[in-house]
C-alpha cells in the first residue's frame, strides 16, 4: 500500500472503523450505531459543509449577471472572462472555493463506505482495533431486531432517492412566482450549465435508486440519515444567510 493509502487508513478509515465497533459495543444494534456515527460525522463536517453550501448558493445568485455578460460579449471571450472574474472578485466569490470542502466530504464518504462494509461483514478480526476498543467477535446485521442491513432494501433505496431529490431542489435558485416577464422566442435559450443542473436534479436521484437496490441496506441507512441531516443544515444555513441579508437591507 502506498504512503498516501497508509496515511488515509491511519487518520480516516481506522478511527471511523473503531468508532463504529465502539458504538456497537455500547449499543449492540448495528442500525443505531450507523445512525449515531453518521450524525457524529456530519456534525464534524459542518464547517466545510457550510462553506460549500454558501459557495454554491452564491454562485447561483450570480448566474443572472453571468448570463448577461456572456450574452453581451458572446463574440469576445477574453472580455467575457475578465468581466466574469471581476464580478466574482466584487462579490467576494471564488468559483473554486467549494471544491476543497467537496473533496474532503468525498474522501470521508469513501472511507465510511469501506467502514460500513467492514462492519456489516465483520469477521472478528481485530488487527485494526485500538487496544481500548472491545472486540465484539461478531456483529449481528439485524437492525432494530428485524431489519437485515446486509441485504438490499427497496424502501430505503426509494427514501434515499427522494431525499436526494429534495436536497438538490433546495439548492436550486428560487424563481419569483409573482414576477411575469414576457420573452421573445430567441431570448428563451437555456445555457448549458442550467440544462445540466436540471438533468442532474432528476438523474442523480434516479441513479441513487438504481444503485441503491443493489447495495447493502446498511449503506442506504447511512445515505438516508446523512441526506436528511444535510437537508436540515442547508435549510438553517440558507435561512440564516437570508435573515442576515434582510437585516443588512433594513439597517
Amino acid at each position: 500500500m502506498s504512503f498516501l493509502g497508509n496515511l488515509s487508513n491511519a487518520i480516516i478509515y481506522q478511527p471511523l472503523y473503531n468508532a463504529l465497533i465502539g458504538l456497537y459495543d455500547i449499543i449492540p444494534d448495528l442500525g443505531i450505531s450507523i445512525i449515531i456515527l453518521t450524525v457524529l460525522i456530519r456534525v464534524a463536517l459542518l464547517p466545510v459543509a457550510r462553506k460549500s453550501i454558501q459557495s454554491q448558493k452564491k454562485m447561483q445568485e450570480l448566474q443572472p449577471e453571468i448570463k448577461k455578460i456572456q450574452k453581451k460579449y458572446k463574440d469576445d471571450k477574453q472580455k467575457q472572462g475578465k468581466l466574469i472574474m471581476d464580478l466574482y472578485k466584487k462579490n467576494g466569490t471564488n468559483p473554486a472555493s467549494g471544491c476543497l470542502p467537496m473533496i474532503v466530504q468525498i474522501v470521508v464518504l469513501i472511507a465510511l463506505y469501506r467502514v460500513l462494509m467492514a462492519g456489516i461483514s465483520f469477521d472478528g478480526q481485530n488487527n485494526l482495533l485500538y487496544s481500548f476498543i472491545k472486540n465484539p467477535k461478531e456483529i449481528n446485521p439485524l437492525a432494530f431486531g428485524f431489519f437485515d442491513l446486509s441485504k438490499p432494501n427497496l424502501i430505503l433505496a426509494l427514501a434515499a432517492a427522494v431525499f436526494q431529490f429534495w436536497q438538490s431542489k433546495m439548492m436550486m435558485a428560487k424563481k419569483n412566482k409573482g414576477e411575469k416577464v414576457e420573452k421573445k422566442k430567441e431570448e428563451q435559450e437555456t445555457d448549458f450549465s442550467t440544462i445540466m443542473q436540471q438533468q442532474m436534479l432528476y438523474m442523480g436521484p434516479l441513479l441513487t435508486l438504481l444503485i441503491g437496490t443493489r447495495l447493502p441496506s446498511g449503506l442506504l441507512l447511512y445515505w438516508v440519515i446523512s441526506t436528511l441531516f444535510m437537508i436540515g443544515q442547508q435549510y438553517f444555513i440558507l435561512e440564516d444567510k437570508s435573515k442576515k441579508e434582510a437585516e443588512s437591507l433594513t439597517n
